[in-house]
């Protein structure tokens, strides 16, 4: 089974471990610039650097989707500069999968491959997508939805030891972002983690610093450019997030049972 991944973020990224993991060929795309926070579990960096790995699985950039063939064929996730998925005429994949999670649907048709799978917010399954899978932190995290939407976007980080809102660090003015901080580092209140033209970013509670924008990325005031985990374990932050898995799991199940590799019997 081939299936194309639209974006390549810390959630995406979990899911492509998941499909990977399970024998499912990947390819991804992202924008050309990505803008991800946790960037040492994300497949995104690819596009920065070349290749990258996550969790040891190993992913490469391509140019286009013939390189992209190549990249699988030598045992890595391809990772393509197509956040419009021109790819999709190209691959003709069994399914698609769209983890771009901007809370509403950037393009994404029922009918781009024979299984459509959307994750998050902004789709409607049986209307521009086969299947939704919820991404929403609770009880229904990772749950197949084969009719409706999932919850809708609340703008509110979901609760990580006890915190919501406070665990993201936002850029405080408009300008190139300058990173400070590396991800993995021990932080307190207080502590400046990047600046933006020489306004600070400061961190909001004690804690690891588990994603930071990349230097030199252009930014808004206000714009999402970091998280502070304060559960402290350091080690988590080169691991995909229990969320990205659950809804991982959630994607495999939907491509499984469309595409006719699980009997349903219902």
């Amino acid at each position: 089974m081939l299936v194309v991944i639209r974006g390549a973020g810390d959630l995406a990224s979990g899911i492509a471990l998941r499909l990977w993991r399970s024998r499912i060929r990947v390819v991804m795309t992202e924008l050309p610039r990505p803008t991800a926070i946790r960037r040492t579990v994300c497949f995104s960096q690819a596009v920065f650097h070349g290749e990258v790995q996550v969790e040891e699985v190993p992913a490469r950039r391509a140019g286009t989707p013939e390189e992209a063939l190549a990249v699988l064929a030598a045992g890595a996730i391809p990772v393509l500069a197509d956040p419009e998925a021109r790819c999709l005429e190209a691959l003709h994949p069994d399914g698609l999968v769209d983890a771009i999670l901007a809370k509403k649907n950037l393009g994404t048709r029922i009918t781009d491959a024979p299984a459509v799978v959307a994750a998050g917010p902004g789709f409607t399954a049986g209307v521009d997508c086969h299947a939704v899978v919820e991404t929403m932190r609770g009880h229904d995290l990772g749950r197949v939805i084969w009719k409706g939407s999932a919850t809708p976007n609340t703008g509110l980080p979901g609760l990580i030891g006890g915190f919501a809102g406070e665990r993201v660090l936002r850029a405080p003015a408009d300008g190139v972002f300058h990173q400070l901080l590396d991800i993995g580092a021990q932080v307190k209140m207080g502590d400046a983690a990047a600046e933006v033209g020489g306004v600070p970013m400061l961190c909001t509670l004690d804690g690891v610093l588990r994603g930071i924008l990349a230097d030199g990325i252009p930014v808004r005031k206000g714009m999402k450019a970091g998280d502070v985990d304060p559960r402290n374990q350091a080690e988590n932050c080169r691991r995909a997030s229990d969320k990205a898995l659950a809804v991982g799991g959630g994607v495999l199940e939907a491509l499984l049972a469309l595409t006719g590799a699980l009997e349903r019997k219902d």
